[in-house]
């Protein structure tokens, strides 16, 4: 939820924030962090893993980050996310601060206060900020939609059940069920 505040923020203020507080800012609004839960993390460290495991396995150069990390989308000052997963190939768009522009695979897991921001909000930011691939892991309705922006802009939803093939990796799929046992 953005805080009320008339004034635009920027990244100064993001790193302003007290200790212990996360936020994320788009086009120049805060939008607060609620912890996530042990399903989320589980996930997450799963997904990092993973898709870790299979670059490394496979001599690539993505790097693969879990949140949180920063993430500026555009050259501005107005724009900073921590998405749940962030996979970058472009090794140029890293920087001590984190990556500097669109990864190419995203991958947020949806909790009950961020549901409006993953669907709406983030897709419409990742798609125009020129990400590849966004997943929308959805544990409360057991299935990920798939979004792949160089193929189409109309999402997959795929079933926790269902092997999910990676867009920006071939050979590699992921069933989300396995990754809950």
């Amino acid at each position: 939820m953005p805080l009320p505040k008339e004034k635009s923020h920027t990244i100064e203020d993001i790193y302003n924030l007290p200790d212990g507080r996360r936020a994320e800012l788009i086009d120049g609004l805060l939008y607060d962090m609620a912890p996530p839960s042990r399903i989320h993390q589980k996930l997450v460290s799963q997904f990092t893993q993973i898709i870790g495991q299979h670059v490394r396995s496979q001599g690539g150069s993505c790097e693969v980050y879990p949140a949180p990390f920063a993430v500026f989308l555009n050259a501005d000052e107005e724009t900073y996310v921590e998405p749940d997963i962030s996979v970058i190939c472009d090794k140029s768009k890293l920087s001590d601060r984190g990556c500097e522009g669109a990864p190419d695979f995203i991958i947020e897991v949806v909790s009950p206060s961020s549901r409006r921001m993953d669907y709406s909000t983030k897709n419409a930011l990742y798609l125009d900020a020129g990400v590849r691939e966004y997943w929308i892991v959805d544990p409360a309705k057991e299935r990920t939609t798939v979004y792949r922006y160089e193929e189409d802009a109309a999402p997959t939803i795929i079933p926790f059940d269902q092997a999910i093939q990676v867009g920006i990796y071939s050979d590699l799929s992921i069933t989300i069920s396995d990754l809950l046992k």
